[in-house]
């Protein structure tokens, strides 16, 4: 015998189904009501550098970088900016920024070797790419460097971006001639991170000194040569006055990059528009600072060509032969140290052949085609160039 379903039930289901879909659109419009509270929000961040106060191209790109956000998201977010030493020591604000104590901050990832020393990948390694090199390992096709460079900062609960790069640097400023390697041997020099360790493999001594301290250092003969940017910081510091001879290229730093890095926690607190106004922002300003060093130092390199007492000279062919066989020894060595230097050295370097058998038939013909030797022979330069093993 079949029971009979009482006249209700089916009463009962419908107002079931009503409250579930009330309780639904009720989850909906509180979702939707939170996501607008957020776009609304304003917050007030704080970001340290490591440059000193009002350091040109450095510390002004970044106040010119938060003046910009400031702009984008029409007062949403407020971004403080305090240089090295003025809230905290330039280098701690690697430290500061993963912590929480503040959101934001601004250096070079080879300042924090000593925390992760494949971090030097993502700045600058002798013989390494330059600029446009690099920002095609962090920008182009899938963006492998940057997605490395997030994987190596994730333990820090940090977010790194690229936000400047130097260009290709000078080789450095010397109280001596250097016409063969062993010259560099017993040579007291400001260099740091790998450009230092190949010094040393060369012979000479690296000392680590605060850009300050450069010309009473050189001056005195406490260094018997030092690196530090390009001609226009160069000559800022009055290191002409130190020493004589200026030597090219900077085979260390072929083109460092330096970079923002966001708390963690900070950034997924921010709705999606202004983490969009944050990373092009940031773009933006990597463009700027760089196109900044590439004016200012052609316009001081003008100047210091006219100082009789200076002499701008290059590295002769064979000790930057030496430099580069010694900087391959050097990485070695530290891959074989730490396997997660070992896995980004390998990305680097397979990333940076690609690149550089593209330059070579591009940029680098185009330059001799543009710049033909003695003999007149543009054709001549371009098949040369062409020949070049891009190892």
């Amino acid at each position: 015998m079949m029971r009979k379903i009482p006249f209700f039930a089916p009463l009962l289901l419908i107002l079931g189904l009503l409250s579930l879909s009330a309780c639904n659109d009720k989850d909906k419009t509180t979702a939707t009501s939170d996501a607008a509270a957020k776009t609304q929000q304003t917050y007030q961040w704080k970001m340290v550098t490591t440059w000193p106060p009002n350091f040109p191209v450095f510390q002004e790109g970044v106040d010119r970088f938060a003046k910009m956000v400031e702009t984008m998201s029409q007062g949403r977010l407020k971004i403080q900016v305090f240089a090295g030493g003025e809230l905290v020591p330039a280098m701690e604000s690697f430290d500061a920024v993963s912590q929480g104590s503040v959101q934001m901050g601004h250096g070079a990832a080879y300042y924090w070797a000593g925390k992760v020393p494949a971090a030097q990948f993502m700045s600058a390694v002798p013989f390494g790419m330059n600029g446009k090199g690099m920002d095609a390992w962090f920008y182009g096709g899938e963006g492998k460097g940057l997605s490395l460079w997030r994987e190596l900062y994730k333990p820090f609960d940090l977010r790194p971006f690229p936000m400047g790069n130097s260009g290709v640097q000078m080789g450095g400023w010397f109280n001596k001639k250097i016409t063969q390697v062993e010259d560099l041997k017993g040579l007291k020099m400001r260099i740091p991170g790998l450009g230092g360790k190949v010094l040393a493999k060369a012979g000479g001594s690296p000392v680590l000194l605060a850009g300050s301290e450069l010309y009473t250092a050189l001056e005195r003969g406490v260094l018997d040569a030092t690196e530090w940017v390009g001609p226009f910081h160069d000559q800022r510091l009055g290191l002409d006055r130190a020493a004589k001879y200026y030597y090219t290229p900077g085979w260390h730093e072929p083109g460092t990059t330096l970079e923002l890095i966001v708390n963690q926690q900070a950034w997924d607190s921010l709705p999606a528009d202004l983490q969009a106004i944050i990373d092009t922002a940031s773009i933006a300003s990597n463009q700027w600072m760089s196109s900044q060093f590439e004016v200012l130092n052609l316009q001081a390199l003008r100047e210091l060509e006219a100082k009789p007492h200076v002499e701008i000279l290059t590295f002769p062919p064979a000790v930057l032969a030496k430099l580069k066989a010694m900087t391959a020894e050097v990485l070695t060595e530290e891959a074989a140290k730490n396997p997660e230097f070992k896995r980004i050295y390998e990305a680097y370097s397979a990333f940076q052949k690609d690149n550089d058998a593209w330059s070579l038939i591009s940029e680098v013909a185009y330059y001799h085609a543009g710049h033909p030797d003695e003999s007149g022979n543009i054709a001549n330069n371009v098949q040369k160039t062409l020949q070049t093993n891009p190892e």
